[in-house]
Protein backbone atom coordinates (compact mmCIF):
# COMPACT_ATOMS: atom_id res chain seq x y z
CA UNK A 1 0.00 0.00 0.00
CA UNK A 2 1.23 3.48 -0.87
CA UNK A 3 1.02 4.97 2.63
CA UNK A 4 2.62 8.26 1.58
CA UNK A 5 -0.29 9.00 -0.77
CA UNK A 6 -2.90 8.84 2.02
CA UNK A 7 -3.92 12.07 3.69
CA UNK A 8 -6.71 13.21 5.97
CA UNK A 9 -7.23 15.68 8.77
CA UNK A 10 -10.40 16.42 10.71
CA UNK A 11 -10.82 20.03 9.59
CA UNK A 12 -10.70 22.51 6.71
CA UNK A 13 -11.65 20.97 3.36
CA UNK A 14 -11.19 17.38 4.61
CA UNK A 15 -13.86 17.40 7.31
CA UNK A 16 -16.40 20.19 7.57
CA UNK A 17 -20.11 20.84 8.12
CA UNK A 18 -21.99 21.63 4.95
CA UNK A 19 -24.90 22.83 7.05
CA UNK A 20 -26.27 22.13 10.55
CA UNK A 21 -26.99 18.47 9.71
CA UNK A 22 -24.52 17.26 7.08
CA UNK A 23 -20.80 16.66 7.58
CA UNK A 24 -18.54 16.22 4.54
CA UNK A 25 -15.52 13.92 4.95
CA UNK A 26 -12.76 13.58 2.32
CA UNK A 27 -9.66 11.42 2.21
CA UNK A 28 -6.88 11.23 -0.39
CA UNK A 29 -5.28 7.91 -1.34
CA UNK A 30 -3.08 6.45 -4.02
CA UNK A 31 -4.46 4.71 -7.10
CA UNK A 32 -3.70 1.36 -5.49
CA UNK A 33 -6.64 1.70 -3.10
CA UNK A 34 -9.78 -0.07 -4.36
CA UNK A 35 -12.19 0.48 -1.48
CA UNK A 36 -12.47 2.93 1.41
CA UNK A 37 -14.96 2.71 4.25
CA UNK A 38 -15.66 5.23 6.98
CA UNK A 39 -16.28 3.67 10.42
CA UNK A 40 -18.00 6.29 12.52
CA UNK A 41 -20.23 6.90 15.50
CA UNK A 42 -20.87 9.21 18.41
CA UNK A 43 -17.87 9.65 20.76
CA UNK A 44 -20.00 8.98 23.86
CA UNK A 45 -22.20 6.07 22.77
CA UNK A 46 -20.28 3.57 24.92
CA UNK A 47 -18.91 5.79 27.68
CA UNK A 48 -16.98 8.98 28.21
CA UNK A 49 -13.49 9.52 26.81
CA UNK A 50 -10.51 8.27 28.78
CA UNK A 51 -9.91 4.71 27.65
CA UNK A 52 -12.71 2.76 29.31
CA UNK A 53 -15.23 3.42 26.52
CA UNK A 54 -15.93 0.70 23.97
CA UNK A 55 -16.37 2.43 20.63
CA UNK A 56 -18.57 0.67 18.09
CA UNK A 57 -18.95 2.46 14.77
CA UNK A 58 -21.06 1.86 11.70
CA UNK A 59 -19.18 1.21 8.47
CA UNK A 60 -20.17 3.02 5.28
CA UNK A 61 -18.44 2.63 1.93
CA UNK A 62 -17.19 5.85 0.37
CA UNK A 63 -18.45 5.62 -3.21
CA UNK A 64 -17.92 9.18 -4.45
CA UNK A 65 -14.43 9.02 -5.96
CA UNK A 66 -12.61 11.69 -7.98
CA UNK A 67 -9.36 11.26 -9.87
CA UNK A 68 -6.44 13.57 -9.12
CA UNK A 69 -3.04 13.74 -10.79
CA UNK A 70 -1.33 11.49 -8.23
CA UNK A 71 -4.21 9.77 -6.50
CA UNK A 72 -7.88 9.56 -5.61
CA UNK A 73 -10.17 11.73 -3.53
CA UNK A 74 -12.90 9.80 -1.69
CA UNK A 75 -15.93 11.66 -0.31
CA UNK A 76 -18.87 10.84 1.92
CA UNK A 77 -21.57 12.96 3.56
CA UNK A 78 -22.83 11.79 6.96
CA UNK A 79 -25.53 13.08 9.31
CA UNK A 80 -24.28 12.79 12.90
CA UNK A 81 -27.51 12.60 14.99
CA UNK A 82 -25.88 14.36 17.95
CA UNK A 83 -23.78 16.86 15.93
CA UNK A 84 -20.43 15.18 16.75
CA UNK A 85 -18.50 12.27 15.28
CA UNK A 86 -15.66 9.89 16.08
CA UNK A 87 -14.25 7.93 13.16
CA UNK A 88 -11.49 6.08 11.35
CA UNK A 89 -10.99 4.62 7.87
CA UNK A 90 -10.66 1.13 6.43
CA UNK A 91 -8.51 1.11 3.27
CA UNK A 92 -8.31 -1.92 0.98
CA UNK A 93 -6.03 -2.54 -1.96
CA UNK A 94 -5.97 -5.73 -4.03
CA UNK A 95 -3.90 -7.59 -1.43
CA UNK A 96 -3.89 -5.50 1.76
CA UNK A 97 -6.17 -3.95 4.32
CA UNK A 98 -5.12 -1.25 6.76
CA UNK A 99 -6.93 1.12 9.08
CA UNK A 100 -6.13 4.81 9.34
CA UNK A 101 -6.38 6.59 12.69
CA UNK A 102 -5.14 10.03 13.63
CA UNK A 103 -1.77 8.61 14.69
CA UNK A 104 -1.29 6.49 11.58
CA UNK A 105 -1.94 3.08 10.04
CA UNK A 106 -2.60 -0.19 11.89
CA UNK A 107 -3.51 -3.71 10.81
CA UNK A 108 -6.79 -5.54 11.29
CA UNK A 109 -5.23 -7.57 14.09
CA UNK A 110 -4.18 -4.39 15.90
CA UNK A 111 -7.66 -2.89 15.52
CA UNK A 112 -9.13 -5.76 17.53
CA UNK A 113 -6.53 -5.96 20.30
CA UNK A 114 -8.72 -5.65 23.44
CA UNK A 115 -6.47 -3.31 25.46
CA UNK A 116 -5.00 -1.28 22.61
CA UNK A 117 -5.81 2.42 22.62
CA UNK A 118 -6.85 4.07 19.39
CA UNK A 119 -6.42 7.70 18.49
CA UNK A 120 -9.58 8.32 16.54
CA UNK A 121 -10.34 11.26 14.30
CA UNK A 122 -12.87 13.49 16.02
CA UNK A 123 -15.07 16.33 14.86
CA UNK A 124 -16.23 17.59 18.25
CA UNK A 125 -19.36 19.60 17.49
CA UNK A 126 -21.15 21.12 14.50
CA UNK A 127 -21.63 24.57 16.05
CA UNK A 128 -23.91 26.68 13.83
CA UNK A 129 -21.74 29.77 14.41
CA UNK A 130 -18.72 27.93 13.00
CA UNK A 131 -20.37 26.71 9.79
CA UNK A 132 -19.38 28.64 6.67
CA UNK A 133 -22.49 30.28 5.24
CA UNK A 134 -22.25 32.05 1.88
CA UNK A 135 -24.76 34.39 0.17
CA UNK A 136 -26.93 32.28 -2.14
CA UNK A 137 -27.52 35.01 -4.73
CA UNK A 138 -23.86 35.05 -5.71
CA UNK A 139 -24.06 31.59 -7.30
CA UNK A 140 -26.63 32.90 -9.77
CA UNK A 141 -24.67 36.07 -10.58
CA UNK A 142 -22.78 36.84 -13.77
CA UNK A 143 -20.39 39.65 -12.84
CA UNK A 144 -19.14 42.29 -15.22
CA UNK A 145 -15.89 43.95 -14.12
CA UNK A 146 -15.52 47.61 -15.04
CA UNK A 147 -12.36 49.73 -14.97
CA UNK A 148 -14.26 53.04 -14.74
CA UNK A 149 -11.80 55.36 -16.49
CA UNK A 150 -11.92 53.20 -19.65
CA UNK A 151 -15.56 52.11 -19.81
CA UNK A 152 -17.65 55.09 -20.90
CA UNK A 153 -17.30 58.88 -20.73
CA UNK A 154 -20.79 60.01 -19.78
CA UNK A 155 -20.02 63.56 -18.60
CA UNK A 156 -17.13 65.33 -20.28
CA UNK A 157 -17.48 68.14 -17.77
CA UNK A 158 -15.81 65.87 -15.20
CA UNK A 159 -12.72 65.29 -17.33
CA UNK A 160 -9.26 66.17 -16.05
CA UNK A 161 -7.36 68.78 -18.09
CA UNK A 162 -4.96 66.05 -19.27
CA UNK A 163 -7.68 63.64 -20.40
CA UNK A 164 -6.75 61.77 -23.59
CA UNK A 165 -9.07 61.44 -26.62
CA UNK A 166 -11.26 58.30 -26.46
CA UNK A 167 -9.02 56.18 -28.71
CA UNK A 168 -9.60 52.42 -28.51
CA UNK A 169 -6.09 51.28 -29.35
CA UNK A 170 -3.07 49.77 -27.64
CA UNK A 171 -1.99 51.51 -24.41
CA UNK A 172 1.72 51.71 -23.63
CA UNK A 173 1.67 54.30 -20.83
CA UNK A 174 0.51 53.31 -17.36
CA UNK A 175 -1.16 56.44 -16.03
CA UNK A 176 -3.21 58.06 -18.79
CA UNK A 177 -6.78 59.31 -18.37
CA UNK A 178 -9.62 58.70 -20.79
CA UNK A 179 -12.51 60.20 -18.86
CA UNK A 180 -14.73 57.24 -18.09
CA UNK A 181 -17.09 58.00 -15.22
CA UNK A 182 -20.10 56.89 -13.19
CA UNK A 183 -22.62 58.61 -15.47
CA UNK A 184 -21.12 56.63 -18.35
CA UNK A 185 -21.79 53.38 -16.49
CA UNK A 186 -25.37 54.47 -15.76
CA UNK A 187 -25.91 55.17 -19.46
CA UNK A 188 -24.85 51.61 -20.31
CA UNK A 189 -26.92 49.78 -17.69
CA UNK A 190 -29.55 48.80 -20.25
CA UNK A 191 -26.81 47.43 -22.50
CA UNK A 192 -25.51 45.34 -19.59
CA UNK A 193 -28.99 44.19 -18.62
CA UNK A 194 -29.65 43.12 -22.23
CA UNK A 195 -26.37 41.21 -22.21
CA UNK A 196 -27.59 39.30 -19.15
CA UNK A 197 -25.24 40.79 -16.54
CA UNK A 198 -26.53 40.57 -12.96
CA UNK A 199 -23.56 41.97 -11.01
CA UNK A 200 -21.17 44.91 -11.44
CA UNK A 201 -17.70 44.80 -9.94
CA UNK A 202 -16.06 48.22 -10.07
CA UNK A 203 -12.37 48.77 -9.51
CA UNK A 204 -11.79 51.64 -7.01
CA UNK A 205 -13.84 54.80 -7.38
CA UNK A 206 -12.57 56.78 -4.37
CA UNK A 207 -10.47 59.89 -4.81
CA UNK A 208 -6.93 59.11 -5.95
CA UNK A 209 -4.39 60.72 -8.30
CA UNK A 210 -3.97 57.71 -10.61
CA UNK A 211 -6.32 56.42 -13.30
CA UNK A 212 -6.59 53.06 -11.51
CA UNK A 213 -7.38 54.57 -8.05
CA UNK A 214 -5.53 51.93 -6.03
CA UNK A 215 -3.56 54.79 -4.39
CA UNK A 216 -6.45 56.18 -2.37
CA UNK A 217 -6.38 59.75 -1.11
CA UNK A 218 -9.82 59.88 0.51
CA UNK A 219 -11.85 56.73 1.30
CA UNK A 220 -14.95 58.79 2.05
CA UNK A 221 -15.05 60.67 -1.25
CA UNK A 222 -15.94 59.56 -4.77
CA UNK A 223 -13.21 60.73 -7.14
CA UNK A 224 -14.57 64.01 -8.61
CA UNK A 225 -13.45 62.96 -12.10
CA UNK A 226 -15.74 59.92 -11.77
CA UNK A 227 -18.67 61.76 -10.21
CA UNK A 228 -20.12 62.35 -6.76
CA UNK A 229 -21.78 60.53 -3.91
CA UNK A 230 -25.13 61.38 -5.50
CA UNK A 231 -24.19 59.95 -8.91
CA UNK A 232 -22.92 56.75 -7.32
CA UNK A 233 -26.11 56.41 -5.25
CA UNK A 234 -28.03 56.78 -8.50
CA UNK A 235 -25.89 54.09 -10.16
CA UNK A 236 -26.58 51.59 -7.39
CA UNK A 237 -30.29 52.45 -7.33
CA UNK A 238 -30.68 52.12 -11.09
CA UNK A 239 -28.63 48.92 -11.16
CA UNK A 240 -30.80 47.41 -8.43
CA UNK A 241 -33.92 48.39 -10.37
CA UNK A 242 -32.60 46.23 -13.21
CA UNK A 243 -31.74 43.29 -10.94
CA UNK A 244 -28.01 44.07 -11.00
CA UNK A 245 -25.95 43.94 -7.78
CA UNK A 246 -22.95 46.21 -7.18
CA UNK A 247 -19.56 45.35 -5.62
CA UNK A 248 -16.86 47.90 -4.77
CA UNK A 249 -13.09 47.46 -4.51
CA UNK A 250 -11.69 48.03 -1.00
CA UNK A 251 -8.01 49.00 -0.88
CA UNK A 252 -7.09 48.42 2.76
CA UNK A 253 -3.63 46.88 2.46
CA UNK A 254 -2.16 50.25 1.54
CA UNK A 255 -3.21 53.84 0.99
CA UNK A 256 -2.03 56.45 -1.46
CA UNK A 257 0.83 58.82 -0.73
CA UNK A 258 -1.65 61.71 -0.42
CA UNK A 259 -3.78 60.03 2.24
CA UNK A 260 -3.97 62.59 5.07
CA UNK A 261 -2.73 60.25 7.86
CA UNK A 262 0.32 59.32 5.74
CA UNK A 263 1.13 62.97 5.01
CA UNK A 264 1.03 63.57 8.76
CA UNK A 265 3.52 60.73 9.31
CA UNK A 266 5.84 62.02 6.59
CA UNK A 267 5.82 65.43 8.29
CA UNK A 268 5.94 64.48 11.98
CA UNK A 269 7.33 60.96 12.15
CA UNK A 270 6.89 59.29 15.54
CA UNK A 271 5.11 62.40 16.84
CA UNK A 272 2.23 61.80 14.46
CA UNK A 273 -0.91 60.28 15.96
CA UNK A 274 -1.03 58.10 12.84
CA UNK A 275 2.55 56.80 13.05
CA UNK A 276 1.39 53.28 13.99
CA UNK A 277 -1.19 53.27 11.20
CA UNK A 278 1.66 52.36 8.85
CA UNK A 279 4.58 49.95 8.87
CA UNK A 280 7.50 52.32 9.33
CA UNK A 281 11.01 51.03 10.02
CA UNK A 282 12.92 54.30 10.22
CA UNK A 283 12.25 58.05 10.02
CA UNK A 284 12.93 60.64 8.67
CA UNK A 285 12.55 59.19 5.19
CA UNK A 286 15.52 59.61 2.93
CA UNK A 287 13.89 60.46 -0.39
CA UNK A 288 16.40 60.22 -3.21
CA UNK A 289 15.21 61.50 -6.59
CA UNK A 290 11.63 61.31 -5.35
CA UNK A 291 11.88 57.76 -4.03
CA UNK A 292 12.48 56.59 -0.48
CA UNK A 293 15.35 54.29 0.28
CA UNK A 294 14.09 50.72 0.46
CA UNK A 295 13.52 49.42 3.97
CA UNK A 296 12.47 52.69 5.58
CA UNK A 297 8.80 51.81 5.31
CA UNK A 298 6.82 48.96 3.86
CA UNK A 299 4.68 49.55 0.79
CA UNK A 300 2.75 47.69 -1.86
CA UNK A 301 5.21 46.11 -4.31
CA UNK A 302 7.98 48.57 -3.31
CA UNK A 303 5.92 51.55 -4.50
CA UNK A 304 6.51 54.72 -2.44
CA UNK A 305 3.13 55.96 -3.64
CA UNK A 306 1.35 53.13 -1.81
CA UNK A 307 2.53 52.95 1.85
CA UNK A 308 1.42 49.79 3.63
CA UNK A 309 -1.29 50.14 6.27
CA UNK A 310 -0.90 48.41 9.62
CA UNK A 311 -4.09 46.33 9.75
CA UNK A 312 -2.91 44.85 13.05
CA UNK A 313 -3.62 48.24 14.65
CA UNK A 314 -7.07 48.48 16.25
CA UNK A 315 -7.46 52.13 15.21
CA UNK A 316 -6.82 51.18 11.58
CA UNK A 317 -9.25 48.26 11.85
CA UNK A 318 -11.94 50.49 13.34
CA UNK A 319 -11.40 53.16 10.68
CA UNK A 320 -11.73 50.86 7.67
CA UNK A 321 -14.55 48.80 9.14
CA UNK A 322 -16.35 52.11 9.58
CA UNK A 323 -15.61 53.04 5.95
CA UNK A 324 -17.17 49.79 4.72
CA UNK A 325 -20.21 50.26 6.95
CA UNK A 326 -20.66 53.74 5.47
CA UNK A 327 -20.52 52.28 1.94
CA UNK A 328 -23.33 49.89 2.83
CA UNK A 329 -25.47 52.45 4.67
CA UNK A 330 -24.90 55.35 2.27
CA UNK A 331 -24.82 53.53 -1.07
CA UNK A 332 -26.50 50.15 -0.41
CA UNK A 333 -23.73 48.18 -2.13
CA UNK A 334 -23.95 44.38 -2.17
CA UNK A 335 -20.36 43.29 -1.91
CA UNK A 336 -16.75 44.28 -1.47
CA UNK A 337 -13.58 42.91 -3.00
CA UNK A 338 -10.48 43.31 -0.81
CA UNK A 339 -7.41 44.25 -2.80
CA UNK A 340 -4.15 42.42 -1.89
CA UNK A 341 -6.23 40.50 0.62
CA UNK A 342 -3.49 38.03 1.54
CA UNK A 343 -1.39 40.81 3.12
CA UNK A 344 -4.19 42.22 5.27
CA UNK A 345 -4.24 40.81 8.81
CA UNK A 346 -6.57 37.93 9.62
CA UNK A 347 -7.71 39.91 12.67
CA UNK A 348 -8.92 42.73 10.43
CA UNK A 349 -10.75 40.33 8.09
CA UNK A 350 -12.55 38.56 10.94
CA UNK A 351 -13.73 41.78 12.55
CA UNK A 352 -14.76 43.18 9.16
CA UNK A 353 -16.91 40.14 8.41
CA UNK A 354 -18.75 40.31 11.74
CA UNK A 355 -19.61 43.97 11.28
CA UNK A 356 -20.66 43.79 7.63
CA UNK A 357 -22.72 40.60 7.96
CA UNK A 358 -24.48 42.13 10.96
CA UNK A 359 -25.35 45.14 8.83
CA UNK A 360 -26.34 43.15 5.71
CA UNK A 361 -26.57 39.38 6.20
CA UNK A 362 -26.19 38.41 2.53
CA UNK A 363 -23.32 40.83 1.85
CA UNK A 364 -20.59 39.27 -0.34
CA UNK A 365 -16.97 39.53 0.86
CA UNK A 366 -14.41 38.61 -1.79
CA UNK A 367 -10.64 38.43 -1.39
CA UNK A 368 -7.99 38.99 -4.04
CA UNK A 369 -5.75 35.98 -3.40
CA UNK A 370 -3.86 34.32 -6.25
CA UNK A 371 -2.88 31.12 -4.42
CA UNK A 372 -4.36 28.49 -2.09
CA UNK A 373 -6.60 30.56 0.18
CA UNK A 374 -7.92 28.01 2.68
CA UNK A 375 -6.74 30.05 5.73
CA UNK A 376 -9.11 32.86 4.66
CA UNK A 377 -12.06 30.60 3.80
CA UNK A 378 -12.96 28.94 7.09
CA UNK A 379 -16.24 30.81 7.41
CA UNK A 380 -15.02 33.69 9.57
CA UNK A 381 -13.31 35.90 6.97
CA UNK A 382 -14.14 35.86 3.24
CA UNK A 383 -17.02 34.25 1.38
CA UNK A 384 -14.76 33.52 -1.59
CA UNK A 385 -11.62 34.51 -3.46
CA UNK A 386 -10.80 35.38 -7.05
CA UNK A 387 -10.12 31.97 -8.56
CA UNK A 388 -6.85 32.70 -10.36
CA UNK A 389 -5.53 29.11 -9.91
CA UNK A 390 -8.50 27.81 -11.91
CA UNK A 391 -8.12 30.53 -14.55
CA UNK A 392 -4.43 29.75 -15.06
CA UNK A 393 -5.09 26.01 -15.20
CA UNK A 394 -7.81 26.37 -17.82
CA UNK A 395 -5.70 28.63 -20.02
CA UNK A 396 -2.66 26.35 -19.64
CA UNK A 397 -4.60 23.49 -21.21
CA UNK A 398 -4.78 25.40 -24.51
CA UNK A 399 -1.13 26.50 -24.30
CA UNK A 400 0.45 23.17 -23.31
CA UNK A 401 -0.33 20.63 -26.03
CA UNK A 402 1.19 17.86 -23.91
CA UNK A 403 -1.80 18.07 -21.55
CA UNK A 404 -4.48 15.46 -22.26
CA UNK A 405 -8.13 15.09 -21.32
CA UNK A 406 -7.17 13.27 -18.12
CA UNK A 407 -5.09 16.28 -17.09
CA UNK A 408 -8.15 18.49 -17.52
CA UNK A 409 -10.10 16.15 -15.22
CA UNK A 410 -7.30 16.20 -12.62
CA UNK A 411 -7.19 20.00 -12.77
CA UNK A 412 -10.92 20.47 -12.30
CA UNK A 413 -11.02 17.99 -9.42
CA UNK A 414 -7.99 19.60 -7.76
CA UNK A 415 -9.45 23.10 -7.95
CA UNK A 416 -12.86 22.04 -6.64
CA UNK A 417 -11.49 19.95 -3.78
CA UNK A 418 -9.33 22.79 -2.46
CA UNK A 419 -12.22 24.39 -0.55
CA UNK A 420 -15.56 23.46 0.96
CA UNK A 421 -18.68 23.01 -1.14
CA UNK A 422 -20.37 26.16 0.12
CA UNK A 423 -17.26 28.16 -0.81
CA UNK A 424 -17.23 26.53 -4.26
CA UNK A 425 -20.81 27.76 -4.72
CA UNK A 426 -19.62 31.38 -4.71
CA UNK A 427 -16.02 31.24 -5.97
CA UNK A 428 -15.26 34.18 -8.24
CA UNK A 429 -14.29 32.48 -11.51
CA UNK A 430 -12.82 34.49 -14.36
CA UNK A 431 -10.28 34.12 -17.19
CA UNK A 432 -8.84 37.65 -17.21
CA UNK A 433 -9.02 40.92 -15.30
CA UNK A 434 -7.49 44.38 -15.01
CA UNK A 435 -4.34 42.70 -13.67
CA UNK A 436 -3.79 40.19 -16.48
CA UNK A 437 -3.34 39.94 -20.21
CA UNK A 438 -6.72 39.76 -21.91
CA UNK A 439 -7.93 36.31 -22.90
CA UNK A 440 -8.33 37.24 -26.58
CA UNK A 441 -4.64 38.13 -26.79
CA UNK A 442 -3.68 34.78 -25.24
CA UNK A 443 -5.38 32.54 -27.83
CA UNK A 444 -4.89 31.84 -31.54
CA UNK A 445 -8.39 32.60 -32.79
CA UNK A 446 -12.01 33.22 -31.83
CA UNK A 447 -12.74 29.49 -31.75
CA UNK A 448 -10.20 28.96 -28.96
CA UNK A 449 -11.48 32.11 -27.27
CA UNK A 450 -15.07 30.90 -27.15
CA UNK A 451 -13.99 27.38 -26.16
CA UNK A 452 -12.40 28.77 -23.01
CA UNK A 453 -15.40 31.01 -22.32
CA UNK A 454 -17.65 27.96 -22.61
CA UNK A 455 -15.57 26.20 -19.94
CA UNK A 456 -15.92 29.27 -17.71
CA UNK A 457 -19.70 29.34 -18.16
CA UNK A 458 -20.00 25.65 -17.29
CA UNK A 459 -18.03 25.82 -14.05
CA UNK A 460 -19.31 25.63 -10.50
CA UNK A 461 -19.61 28.95 -8.68
CA UNK A 462 -20.07 32.55 -9.75
CA UNK A 463 -18.38 33.98 -12.82
CA UNK A 464 -17.05 37.31 -13.99
CA UNK A 465 -16.33 38.67 -17.44
CA UNK A 466 -14.06 41.68 -17.82
CA UNK A 467 -15.51 44.64 -19.72
CA UNK A 468 -14.99 44.03 -23.43
CA UNK A 469 -15.05 40.25 -23.07
CA UNK A 470 -18.34 40.23 -24.97
CA UNK A 471 -16.58 41.73 -28.03
CA UNK A 472 -13.39 39.67 -27.64
CA UNK A 473 -11.40 42.82 -26.85
CA UNK A 474 -7.65 42.43 -27.18
CA UNK A 475 -5.03 43.68 -24.73
CA UNK A 476 -1.60 42.74 -23.51
CA UNK A 477 -0.32 42.93 -19.96
CA UNK A 478 -1.01 45.97 -17.77
CA UNK A 479 -1.51 48.72 -18.88
CA UNK A 480 -2.65 47.44 -22.29
CA UNK A 481 -5.34 45.24 -20.73
CA UNK A 482 -7.14 48.48 -19.76
CA UNK A 483 -8.04 49.81 -23.21
CA UNK A 484 -10.98 52.13 -23.83
CA UNK A 485 -14.29 50.47 -24.72
CA UNK A 486 -15.08 51.00 -28.48
CA UNK A 487 -18.69 52.11 -28.17
CA UNK A 488 -18.94 53.52 -31.68
CA UNK A 489 -18.00 50.16 -33.18
CA UNK A 490 -20.28 48.28 -30.78
CA UNK A 491 -23.27 50.46 -31.59
CA UNK A 492 -22.38 50.27 -35.29
CA UNK A 493 -22.79 46.50 -35.23
CA UNK A 494 -19.15 45.51 -35.68
CA UNK A 495 -19.24 43.05 -32.78
CA UNK A 496 -22.82 41.78 -33.03
CA UNK A 497 -21.77 38.17 -33.59
CA UNK A 498 -19.42 38.06 -30.58
CA UNK A 499 -21.98 39.76 -28.34
CA UNK A 500 -24.65 37.31 -29.40
CA UNK A 501 -22.46 34.35 -28.42
CA UNK A 502 -21.79 35.77 -24.95
CA UNK A 503 -25.44 36.72 -24.50
CA UNK A 504 -26.43 33.14 -25.38
CA UNK A 505 -23.94 31.70 -22.89
CA UNK A 506 -25.21 33.97 -20.10
CA UNK A 507 -28.81 33.02 -20.89
CA UNK A 508 -27.93 29.31 -20.94
CA UNK A 509 -26.19 29.54 -17.58
CA UNK A 510 -29.20 31.25 -16.08
CA UNK A 511 -31.62 28.66 -17.42
CA UNK A 512 -29.59 25.56 -16.52
CA UNK A 513 -28.76 25.46 -12.78
CA UNK A 514 -26.58 22.36 -13.34
CA UNK A 515 -24.00 24.63 -14.99
CA UNK A 516 -23.69 26.53 -11.70
CA UNK A 517 -24.13 23.75 -9.17
CA UNK A 518 -23.84 20.29 -10.71
CA UNK A 519 -21.24 17.71 -9.87
CA UNK A 520 -18.65 16.86 -12.52
CA UNK A 521 -18.41 13.50 -14.26
CA UNK A 522 -15.76 12.72 -16.88
CA UNK A 523 -16.87 10.12 -19.45
CA UNK A 524 -14.39 8.53 -21.82
CA UNK A 525 -16.64 8.12 -24.86
CA UNK A 526 -14.32 9.83 -27.33
CA UNK A 527 -10.89 8.27 -27.85
CA UNK A 528 -8.97 11.42 -28.92
CA UNK A 529 -6.81 12.51 -25.99
CA UNK A 530 -7.22 16.26 -26.65
CA UNK A 531 -11.02 16.24 -26.63
CA UNK A 532 -12.40 17.54 -23.33
CA UNK A 533 -15.55 15.79 -22.14
CA UNK A 534 -17.40 16.44 -18.92
CA UNK A 535 -20.95 16.15 -17.67
CA UNK A 536 -22.68 18.34 -15.10
CA UNK A 537 -25.05 16.17 -13.10
CA UNK A 538 -27.61 16.52 -10.32
CA UNK A 539 -30.92 15.15 -9.09
CA UNK A 540 -33.03 16.59 -11.90
CA UNK A 541 -33.28 13.49 -14.10
CA UNK A 542 -30.94 14.73 -16.84
CA UNK A 543 -27.35 15.92 -17.24
CA UNK A 544 -25.57 18.59 -19.27
CA UNK A 545 -22.87 17.24 -21.58
CA UNK A 546 -19.98 19.50 -22.60
CA UNK A 547 -17.54 18.52 -25.36
CA UNK A 548 -14.66 20.67 -26.64
CA UNK A 549 -12.55 19.53 -29.57
CA UNK A 550 -8.87 20.43 -29.21
CA UNK A 551 -7.66 17.42 -31.20
CA UNK A 552 -6.74 19.27 -34.38
CA UNK A 553 -9.27 17.36 -36.49
CA UNK A 554 -12.95 16.53 -36.68
CA UNK A 555 -14.34 14.01 -34.17
CA UNK A 556 -17.47 11.87 -34.09
CA UNK A 557 -19.69 12.79 -31.15
CA UNK A 558 -23.04 11.25 -32.09
CA UNK A 559 -26.26 13.20 -32.42
CA UNK A 560 -27.75 12.55 -28.98
CA UNK A 561 -29.72 14.93 -26.80
CA UNK A 562 -31.01 18.47 -27.11
CA UNK A 563 -28.36 20.88 -28.39
CA UNK A 564 -28.12 23.92 -26.12
CA UNK A 565 -25.05 25.58 -27.59
CA UNK A 566 -22.79 24.75 -30.50
CA UNK A 567 -19.91 26.10 -32.52
CA UNK A 568 -18.52 23.88 -35.25
CA UNK A 569 -21.06 21.09 -34.71
CA UNK A 570 -22.79 19.41 -37.64
CA UNK A 571 -25.03 16.37 -37.11
CA UNK A 572 -22.71 13.75 -35.61
CA UNK A 573 -19.42 15.62 -36.05
CA UNK A 574 -17.68 18.23 -33.92
CA UNK A 575 -15.21 20.12 -36.06
CA UNK A 576 -11.76 21.27 -35.03
CA UNK A 577 -11.83 23.92 -32.27
CA UNK A 578 -15.56 23.33 -31.86
CA UNK A 579 -17.72 23.19 -28.76
CA UNK A 580 -20.96 21.34 -28.07
CA UNK A 581 -23.19 21.72 -25.00
CA UNK A 582 -26.29 19.57 -24.88
CA UNK A 583 -28.86 18.16 -22.51
CA UNK A 584 -29.15 14.38 -22.29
Amino acid sequence: MDFNAVYHRADDNFCYPLNENELVINIKTGYDIENVSLIHGDPFTKGILGGAEQFVGAAHKMTDVKRLKRGLLWTIIVNPPFKRIKYYFELKSANECFYLFEDGFITEEQVHLPKRSHQFFIFPWMNPADIAVTPKWVNETVWYQIFPDRFCNGDEGLNRPDTEPWVCERIDRANVYYGGDIIGIIKKLDYLKDLGVSGLYLTPINEAPSCHKYDTTDYRKIDPHFGSAESFKRLVSEAHARGIRVMLDGVFNHSGALFAPWLDVVEKGADSEFFDWFMVESWPFDFEEGAAKKGQFYSFAFSDKMPKLNTNNQDVIDYFVGICEEWIRDYDIDGIRLDVANEVSHSFCKILRKHLKRLKADFYILGEIWHDAMPWLRGDEFDAVMNYPLADSVKDFWVDKALLKNDFEYMINRCYSAYTRQINDVLFNMLDSHDTKRLRSSVRNLDEYFQQLCVLFCLHGSLCIYYGTEIAMEGGHDPDCRRAMPWDDIEGGKYDEEIQVVRKLIKLRGEEPLLRNGEFRFPQKISEARVIEFNKVGNCGYFIEVILNLSGGDVFVGNEGEVLFERGFSCDVLRRDGVLIRKA
